[in-house]
């Protein structure tokens, strides 16, 4: 997994409230074990028309959005289904973090297993968000991990909130195997200064 330290990059805005996992990744798609090729379905049903032409008006299509690697979501997002093709897609795709005022919880969970950082920020700074989005196409914004800071192009800097393990894992760029390969060092020294303790335990009963 690739390490998260500091992210400069494009915004593409997405408001809607309550995306749920099926409209992140319809589940016609949900076939595969891979990670790797669902970007080109993310979003499928709204970024196609019906006959699988690039929609126009979807934001993911526009020129000024191409490239963007931090999409600004309405409330609420990734409700539904308990999906891990749905951070898979947005990964794939090239999102690596995501802006909203809240998310599910299942959601949050497995994008934080897969390199995605999802960024939870107050109402006011949201509509500021959105409103910049709208006046400046191709917007950039900046998001420090290490700080857990949103920087804003005027310089505003917005905390906000990770547990330490997740944290970690994405400075590290590490899963949760990763995380305990990496203290397989300190797990065998512990084992083997407590002997008698492990005997005990791994004698069946009488």
């Amino acid at each position: 997994m690739e390490p998260f330290t500091t992210l400069n990059a494009r915004v593409v805005t997405i408001p809607t409230d309550h995306i749920d996992t099926d409209q992140i990744i319809p589940a016609r798609f949900l076939k595969t074990i891979s990670k790797s090729g669902l970007g080109k379905n993310l979003f499928s049903d709204w970024r196609y028309d019906g006959e699988g032409q690039p929609n126009p008006d979807f934001p993911l299509n526009w020129p000024a959005n191409q490239g963007a690697q931090i999409l600004l979501a309405g409330d609420n997002f990734g409700c539904g289904s308990s999906r891990e093709h749905a951070p898979w897609a947005l990964t794939d795709y090239g999102i690596r973090a995501v802006i909203s005022t809240s998310f599910a919880d299942i959601f949050r969970n497995n994008a934080l297993k897969n390199g995605l950082l999802p960024v939870v920020v107050d109402d006011e700074t949201h509509e500021q968000l959105l409103s910049l989005a709208a006046e400046e196409p191709g917007l950039q914004l900046s998001i420090d991990l290490d700080t857990q800071l949103l920087i804003l192009p005027d310089g505003r800097r917005i905390s906000f909130p990770i547990d330490t393990f997740n944290k970690v894992c994405l400075l590290e760029g590490l899963d949760q195997l990763g995380y305990l390969l990496k203290n397989d060092p300190a797990i065998k020294a512990f084992e083997s200064s407590h002997p008698s303790r492990i005997d005990t335990m791994a004698r069946p009963l009488s």
